[in-house]
């Protein structure tokens, strides 16, 4: 998951200096009309991949008539765009190509989305709601069934920069089972077997965690009253920091190591095998 488009790139790096092999195939689906995805075509030629291909889809009836099941062969990631996380869920979700999609990423593809991409991976996402303000109680704080890829998360996007800190609150706050994470421009999680993620990129990302809360008035006092929630974690993690989704816990590394770990990855670019670049060492 990631928002920016500049961490497109460090997205593919990450997963070449951990082993995973440079991209050479990527299926980029858009659920917008096609501009969106030309705008979105630029980060692509930096990730060295031979074979990327566009998916336009306009239409439901057109994917349940004939999914392009074939594109998964022999693909290393499959990109959602941005644009409305609804016109992701509505066109995509429950297809056999969604079916198909979830599968690569069980058995270890890897699935990456920007902005409303990002927000549908989860298995509940946060649709709509008022940004730059305090939550207040029956408010419009429009929620969906998301992809599922990543379970009891609730995910927000360009999250500082659009000052959205009180509706993810609001949104733990209504079931405190879910982590929330607001994630900001040019900024990426990278998520490990749904039990960790690494943050990448210039930016913050914000675990809003209500596991522990002792009180909540969202179900008690009228509509229009701000939002009151006692004993609620909020981490703000930067790159090279970890968080594990099983145990609530950040941790941390020095983000001069990740760069080191990125700058690495290059080596596989040039030929040189996972190992290789392992073992390779930047000054």
């Amino acid at each position: 998951m990631r928002t920016g488009r500049t961490t497109v790139s460090s997205c593919a790096r990450w997963r070449a200096a951990h082993g995973g092999g440079a991209w050479s195939s990527v299926r980029w689906p858009a659920t917008c009309p096609m501009s969106s995805g030309r705008r979105m075509s630029a980060p692509s030629g930096k990730l060295g991949c031979s074979d990327v291909v566009h998916l336009d889809i306009e239409r439901r009836a057109d994917l349940l008539l004939d999914p392009p099941l074939h594109l998964l062969e022999g693909a290393d990631a499959f990109f959602f765009t941005g644009g409305g996380q609804l016109k992701i869920t509505t066109r995509f979700a429950g297809t056999r190509l969604c079916a198909a999609v979830e599968e690569f990423y069980r058995q270890g593809g890897t699935v990456a989305g920007t902005s409303a991409g990002a927000a549908a991976m989860s298995d509940t996402m946060l649709v709509t709601g008022p940004s730059r303000e305090s939550h207040k109680i029956g408010e419009s704080l429009q929620m969906a069934p998301g992809l599922g890829f990543i379970r009891d998360v609730i995910v927000d996007q360009h999250f500082a920069e659009r000052g959205r800190i009180g509706r993810l609150l609001g949104a733990v706050a209504q079931n405190p089972r879910f982590i929330g994470l607001g994630i900001d421009e040019d900024t990426a999680v990278i998520v490990e077997r749904e039990e960790r993620f690494t943050v990448i990129g210039a930016g913050a990302v914000y675990v809003a965690d209500a596991e522990d809360a002792t009180y909540t008035n969202v179900a008690e006092e009228e509509d229009n009253r701000a939002l009151s929630l006692f004993n609620v974690r909020l981490h703000v993690l930067s790159q090279g920091d970890s968080y594990d989704l099983r145990s609530r816990q950040p941790s941390h590394q020095f983000a001069r190591k990740v760069e080191e770990q990125l700058e690495r990855s290059k080596h596989l670019r040039k030929g040189a095998s996972p190992a290789e670049a392992a073992g390779a060492h930047v000054h």
